[in-house]
This record gives C-alpha cells, sequence and structure tokens, in this order.
C-alpha cells in the first residue's frame, strides 16, 4: 500500500536560542529567508515563533501583535501558498499574548499544548540547567486557546510531551473540543517528556484519536535521524528545523533550515513517499483550499 505524500513542516527559530551563538532568524526579513529556503526544499508548513525585535533582545520571545503581523507577512510574501503554524505557549494562566498574536494574522494552524509536564534538564555535573518548572496547560486553559481558534478559523495542532497527553487529545475529542481532522504532534526528545525513540513512536499513533494526522517532532543531534526515517515508514508528518537541532544527519551542523528540510525529505522519498504541496497539506488536514 502506497504512503499519503509527506507534509513537511519547518520549525524556523524556536524559543530563547541566541542569535549570537546559533544561526537561527529574528527578523521578518531573516525570518522570511529562512522561509523560503525551507519551502523550496518542500516545507509546505512554517511553525513560526515570534523573537523580540529590539537591539540586542533578540534571543527572547514576544507577543507583540505587530512583529507577529510583520513576520507572518514576510513569509507570506517570500512563500506563496504557504500554511502558517503560529506558536502559542506560555507559562501561567494569561493567555492575552498569544491570543492577541492569533487574533492579528490568522494563521491556519496554531499549536495547542495539550498537557501539563516538569519542564526539566541536567547538567552532566548533576545541577539543574535551569530552575525546574512546570510548563502548565490545564484543561480550562486548553479550552481558552480553542475558543480564540474557534473565532479565528484557526486548526489547532495538540503538541503532546508524553503519552498520557497523548491519550488526553483523545478525551478532548469525545468531549467536542475537537474540530474536523484532529492532528497531533508527539514531542521526543525533552529529557523529561517522551525520549526520541523509535520503538516508541511506533506506538503512538494506536493511542491518538480515529482519524488523526500526526507528526513528531524530534529534539535532539544525529541521533534523530533515524526516528524521522521511523516517521516516514510510519506515514506521518513530518517536522525539523533550527528549533529542534542543528545537526544533519552526518553530524555536521547546519547552516540554515533550508538543509534541514532537504534531509527530512530524503526520509520521505526513502520511504517511497512523495513531498505533499501546500495544496495537497491543506486537503489532508481539513483546511480551507
Amino acid at each position: 500500500m502506497s504512503l499519503e505524500p509527506a507534509i513537511l513542516t519547518c520549525a524556523l527559530t524556536g524559543v530563547l536560542t541566541n542569535p549570537d551563538q546559533h544561526p537561527v532568524p529574528v527578523t521578518p526579513e531573516q525570518m522570511a529567508r529562512e522561509a523560503r529556503a525551507a519551502f523550496d526544499a518542500g516545507a509546505s508548513v512554517m511553525h513560526v515563533h515570534l523573537r523580540d525585535q529590539a537591539p540586542g533582545r533578540g534571543f527572547m520571545p514576544s507577543w507583540d501583535p505587530e512583529v507577529a503581523a510583520a513576520v507572518c507577512d514576510a513569509i507570506r510574501a517570500a512563500c506563496p501558498g504557504v500554511i502558517l503554524n503560529l506558536t502559542t505557549g506560555v507559562l501561567g494562566p494569561d493567555i492575552a499574548g498569544p491570543a492577541a498574536c492569533i487574533r492579528r494574522v490568522r494563521p491556519e494552524i496554531a499549536a495547542c499544548n495539550a498537557g501539563s509536564l516538569n519542564y526539566l534538564k541536567l547538567r552532566e555535573d548533576g545541577r539543574w540547567a535551569w530552575p525546574p518548572m512546570v510548563f502548565d496547560n490545564p484543561v480550562d486553559k486548553i479550552e481558552r486557546f480553542i475558543a480564540v481558534m474557534r473565532e479565528c478559523g484557526t486548526h489547532p495542532e495538540f503538541e503532546c510531551f508524553d503519552v498520557g497527553i497523548v491519550r488526553s487529545v483523545g478525551l478532548f475529542a469525545k468531549a467536542g473540543l475537537v474540530d474536523g481532522t484532529p492532528e497531533l504532534n508527539f514531542v521526543m526528545g525533552v529529557a523529561s517528556g517522551m525520549p526520541c525513540d523509535a520503538a516508541l513512536l511506533a506506538l503512538l499513533p494506536g493511542y491518538a484519536p480515529p482519524g488523526a494526522v500526526w507528526q513528531a517532532t524530534l529534539i535532539g543531534r544525529a541521533e534523530i535521524w533515524p526516528v524521522h526515517q521511523q516517521a516516514a515508514d510510519l506515514g506521518g508528518m513530518l517536522r525539523t528545523g533550527l528549533e529542534d537541532t542543528f545537526y544533519l544527519p552526518d553530524g555536521r551542523r547546519a547552516r540554515g533550515n533550508g538543509e534541514l528540510i532537504e534531509a527530512l525529505a530524503d526520509c520521505a522519498r526513502r520511504a517511497g513517499r512523495a513531498i505533499a504541496t501546500p495544496a495537497q497539506a491543506r486537503a489532508r488536514l481539513g483546511l480551507a483550499p
């Protein structure tokens, strides 16, 4: 049985990576340039984080709706027909910032973190890499995000950091919180979440709601690439970008998002899959043409 064309997503920049240390884009012009390289390599979806535009502040996130508009307009102009997927992750109950950005740019997709996680990382010497924190996503917060997305015609992508969170999306569907095609993102590689493991990935689609489309966000170095191949072989959507990794399959550091998406497209082709166009991606995800 032939698999459907692979929908490729590029996660362009991420939350806090310092542009003085890594080749992550920050300005609208940089975001558009990196998006175009990924688009030319086959990405039909761009996952967009927003950065502070003040000099020397590009390592910090922004929830300024005008920054969102400038970045998203630049990407749309550079990549005709592209699908935008806007991040929404915030700590605490206040969702005013991401809600304002969704309302300003009306992306076709927005991330919807589907459960809470102790977000931890340990250094080699046993010290915490950052103070232990809870990435809090209780159901009432999720419901408020979904209400904003429904208002704006935005499709939620449910980000799942653990197996129980994957299963929770099925409960959301039964509770009437999921419209259209359920879309899940299995986030693997966070130290306190699901490991980046091909054997685990093979099980996860079975815990998703019926008819769901899924992809795997794989965080790490060269070791993530066999798991990307597993995702391609299993028929999932595929995602990578400078938010998730700086490393190509051969261990070299990527110079930009285009190289990472080229390697991801190679995974799809080895699985015997074509690369989905934006129109094909919209049809598969149930988005308007």
